[in-house]
């Protein structure tokens, strides 16, 4: 347990009848911090979340809060207040009425409901919408009656199970900055489900990326981000594209053998190098190079050099984006020419772009290696 965090999880295992959901959480979460969980569907996020609140006993493990052991205690017990996914609004109330709705379950009097609801109110620009009943208010309205309702009672801890996921992606961005604002200016302590990795990232303090019950990396979104602790991490936080290479690493250095779909390389990374062997190198579609096969290189060994031929361009905006395919596999390279289709390329990974890792012990069907046949177009380029 750490003696400076204000929530604090410890070996939490939770699950549903037979199912094991979770498995050995331990996590500490500071005041006033506000915390993404992040993760696919199925990995937890949500049980993870209901089991802070309540909701859902641990099998084993405990949480707490200060210095108080909440973990057997009833949701209304725990100082903490809930956002659902639906909002959970109740139809025939009005928006004040549904904000007041907890204060009236304390016995609060009824003017002293109304002062609080009006502030409410005003914090969260709902001014003049305290008569309409939930099917009156747009998407946006609803989410911050639903907000609304758990600020109200004064949570030391407030719950948000994707409260964003029902709203447009316009309203979405909006929202989410208000949220994040919100949450700083009343600093409460505030734990945030998604399965939106760019809304962990601009809402949150740190990110926990779940997988398979477990935490599968903790830290400040920027940490994420740039040093993902594994293959799963980086492919989560966008890094998608995946080859497989052949290397001897030793300290921070890595030399690439050649092999049919990449050139030789020799890198200096800015942390500590995989074990030696298959190699499993991920990159995002940007800041990569890309270029045609017969153009000169001008690599200084600070990248890899990897073969294809485009398959497909299209424009999403800003760059160009280039399905090419190398080897069995295909990558998505942005970049600020199209290059049409059936051009033999060259796409150029930057050592700050590129995140390698062990390979697994069983390399899919197709990836390239150095054991691969020499390919025409490798030898096209060492001709």
């Amino acid at each position: 347990m750490s003696a400076d965090a204000y929530l604090n999880l410890q070996k939490i295992s939770a699950g549903y009848g037979r199912t094991q959901v979770l498995q050995d959480i331990d996590l500490a979460i500071g005041k006033g911090e506000f915390v993404a969980l992040l993760g696919a569907s199925g990995c937890g996020k949500t049980t993870l979340l209901r089991t802070i609140a309540g909701f859902a006993l641990p099998s084993a493990g405990s949480v707490r809060v200060g210095d108080r052991d909440v973990t057997r205690l009833p949701p209304d017990k725990r100082g903490m207040a809930m956002v659902f996914q639906s909002y959970a609004l109740w139809p025939h109330m009005t928006a004040a009425r549904n904000i007041g709705y907890g204060l009236r379950l304390k016995g609060w009097r009824r003017e002293a409901i109304a002062t609080r609801v009006a502030e409410m109110e005003a914090l969260l620009g709902l001014g003049g919408l305290s008569g309409r009943k939930p099917s009156e208010l747009s998407g946006g309205q609803r989410q911050r009656v639903a907000l609304g309702r758990a600020l109200a009672v004064d949570p030391d801890i407030l719950l948000l199970d994707e409260p964003l996921s029902n709203l447009d992606a316009r309203i979405r961005l909006t929202v989410r900055h208000e949220i994040r604002a919100l949450q700083q200016r009343l600093g409460i302590t505030t734990i945030h489900v998604t399965h939106d990795r760019e809304e962990a990232m601009v809402m949150a303090d740190r990110i926990v990326i779940l997988d398979k019950g477990r935490i599968a990396q903790l830290g400040t979104p920027e940490a994420i981000y740039t040093r993902p602790a594994s293959a799963f991490v980086a492919a989560f936080m966008g890094a998608e594209n995946v080859v497989h290479l052949d290397g001897a690493c030793s300290g921070h250095r890595v030399d690439i053998a050649p092999g049919p779909l990449n050139k030789a390389a020799s890198l200096t990374l800015d942390r500590p190098a995989p074990p030696s062997g298959k190699l499993e190198a991920r990159f995002r579609s940007e800041r990569l190079q890309l270029r045609r096969l017969a153009a000169p290189s001008s690599d200084t060994g600070t990248a890899i050099e990897l073969i294809g031929r485009v398959e497909a361009v299209v424009y999403p905006g800003g760059e160009w984006r280039h399905t090419v395919r190398i080897g069995e596999s295909s990558v998505l390279v942005d970049g600020p020419e199209a290059l049409p289709p059936d051009t033999d390329v060259i796409v150029r990974v930057p050592t700050t772009s590129l995140f390698l890792f062990a390979a697994s012990a069983a390399l899919p069907i197709g990836s390239p290696s150095a054991a691969d046949d020499r390919s025409p177009v490798r030898d096209r380029l060492t001709a």
